[in-house]
């Protein structure tokens, strides 16, 4: 029986549960395991970026994007203190990532050693499987156990390897559990189901809540809206699980979203929750207004933040499936024709903004020229920031389409490292970054990595030379803006400098004519640089706390300045307020 390196058996394992991509730099305590990786290379892929920050974030938009885990890769201490950020993300956004640390060989562990760094202590809070390997004997075991835990739990596991033990042999194979893992979920209770049937055969104005955790029920909960005759909003993380234009759509819920939903909420007898957790009370029915009914896997979210009459914990395709077995609950549509109306005249007037025409560039019908010329099955990878705004606005997400975003963390620099994910993990379709300047210019150094390897995403960056977002947050709040102007960088000569294709545009034409270009460039990544106006992404009600901000905020500049500061305009306002 031969003797096998332990780092050729991490190896087997991570290809055995189908793994093909790690995202990562090389570096003294885990080049052992990166040897490996050069030996298996026709099995699976190593994309080395140039900061672990984007290594993780990478990771995290794959299995966001894939249902399968990401695996990121590091030296210890420095390296390892990277990937933080982007591991946060995976746990906040319940995606499984696998982490590969390096370490300290073992005989200078504990030593303070050059780079030593606890790292089982530092990344006990953001994971849900966490280890440090001590001999060679268990090393595929551990690593077999960590992403079937990263599986179950929907988290991060994270390894710590110190780099001598990977050299070690062990004789004969390791077979890894991949083939046989599966993810159970409950049964449908059948007493629960007829509880909510009642619950929804009762309302006179129901509304469905769906979230990632319904992603793979788009078409089960569009028969179900469609046969009860039920209006629903998608938090943004789940937007496009049903398309967008959808007549039963109301779009999106809270600031980013639309006056329809907002107003549909606030008038809803019904809450039904589906594989959601969405955070912002004040957006939801107030307190004693709706009944409820929540499905979701994880139980300790049922009743989290709404109070909750049928509790389900249990998988929704399943819950909505044996719904749908029931027929027609319900065959009321007056609420949803009011809804629909209420969404017509928003998409009305956002019409109007999708058709500005200015120079610098409208956000507004720029992005919706981004969503009208769209392939069918195009990848959107969105940043934090007013990029999201417009994203969650003027784009309408098809079915077969895919998006993500930083959900839960919402950390800033998200969307290039998730479109160097989707391009690698989907290397037949196109991908398009929406990001702000502020959130490229975090990441910006990794634009290279998507030159070294051909990836020709398309990265729009919002050149406003600004932390817009921040403006707007603030100015709500009732203070003055402070330390938000960014100094201006020409992104189209640095695109060009890293070996991609840059396009600076001042004008919508402009920018049309360069996305209509970027479509045909296929073997490197394309970054239009693209000048916009300042405009106000407005919430889609500004409630009572936002407007009292503003009052403030105009009365501060007026006294510190002595004259009227810029806002948007006012009939926008009215229209948001009322």
């Amino acid at each position: 029986m031969a003797n096998t390196k332990g780092a050729d058996l991490l190896v087997d394992v991570l290809v055995d549960w189908g793994i093909q991509n790690v995202y990562g730099l090389p570096g003294d305590s885990i080049d052992t395991t990166i040897d490996a990786l050069r030996r298996q290379q026709d099995k699976i892929k190593f994309i080395q970026v140039r900061h672990e920050e984007v290594a993780a974030l990478s990771a995290a938009a794959e299995a966001k994007y894939t249902d399968k885990i990401g695996v990121c890769l590091s030296i210890g201490g420095p390296g390892a203190i990277h990937l933080l950020n982007g591991l946060y993300d995976a746990k906040m956004d319940h995606v499984p990532v696998l982490a590969l640390l390096g370490q300290v060989t073992s005989t200078s562990l504990n030593e303070g050693y050059f780079q030593e760094v606890n790292t089982a202590k530092l990344f006990d809070d953001v994971a849900v499987f966490n280890r440090t390997i001590s001999a060679v004997d268990n090393l595929p075991e551990v690593i077999d156990q960590a992403i079937r835990s990263a599986y179950e739990n929907k988290g991060v596991a994270v390894l710590t390897i110190p780099d001598d033990i990977p050299n070690k042999t062990l004789k004969g194979e390791y077979n890894s559990s991949a083939r046989a893992f599966t993810l159970s979920t409950p049964e449908v209770n059948k007493t629960q189901l007829n509880e909510a049937a009642a619950l929804i055969k009762g309302a006179s104005k129901p509304v469905v809540l769906l979230g990632v955790g319904a992603k793979h029920s788009g078409n089960d909960i569009k028969k179900f809206v469609e046969t009860n005759k039920i209006p629903f909003i998608e938090t943004l993380p789940a937007k496009g699980t049903i398309a967008d234009n959808h007549p039963n759509s109301l779009g999106n819920v809270g600031k980013l979203g639309t006056k329809a939903a907002y107003e549909a909420m606030k008038n809803a007898d019904l809450l039904i929750m589906f594989g959601t957790n969405y955070p912002y009370r004040p957006y939801l029915p107030e307190k004693g207004q709706a009944k409820s009914i929540q499905v979701d896997l994880k139980a300790e979210n049922l009743g989290k933040r709404y109070s909750v009459d049928v509790a389900v914990q249990g998988d929704v395709k399943k819950f909505v499936g044996a719904l749908n077995d029931l027929g027609a609950i319900r065959t009321d549509g007056k609420f949803l024709e009011a809804c629909q109306k209420s969404m017509s005249n928003w998409n009305k007037w956002m019409a109007n903004k999708r058709k500005l025409n200015t120079s610098p560039v409208s956000p507004e019908s720029m992005t919706a020229y981004i969503d009208e010329t769209a392939p069918s099955d195009l990848i959107y990878s969105i940043d934090v920031g007013t990029s999201t705004s417009w994203s969650a606005r003027y784009l309408h997400v098809k079915d077969d389409q895919k998006f993500a975003i930083s959900a839960w963390l919402g950390t800033m620099g998200c969307a290039l490292p998730g479109a160097i994910a989707a391009q690698v993990a989907y290397p037949d379709k196109r991908v398009v970054a929406l990001q702000g300047d502020g959130a490229f210019a975090m990441v910006m150094q990794d634009f290279v990595t998507a030159v070294k390897y051909k990836l020709p995403i398309i990265c729009v960056v919002v050149n406003n030379q600004k932390l817009a977002f921040i403006e707007y947050e603030q100015q709500q709040a009732g203070q003055l803006n402070y330390q938000i102007d960014l100094a201006d960088v020409d992104y189209a000569k640095f695109a060009e400098a890293c070996g991609g294709v840059g396009i600076t545009v001042k004008s919508n034409d402009e920018f049309k004519a360069a996305l209509d270009k970027a479509y045909t460039i296929t073997d490197k990544p394309i970054l239009i640089n693209a000048y916009v106006k300042d405009n106000a992404p407005l919430p889609g009600k500004i409630v009572m706390d936002e407007a009292k901000g503003y009052m403030k905020f105009g009365q501060e500049y007026l006294e510190n300045y002595w004259k009227i500061p810029e806002l948007p305009p006012l009939k926008d306002i009215l229209r948001q307020f009322f």
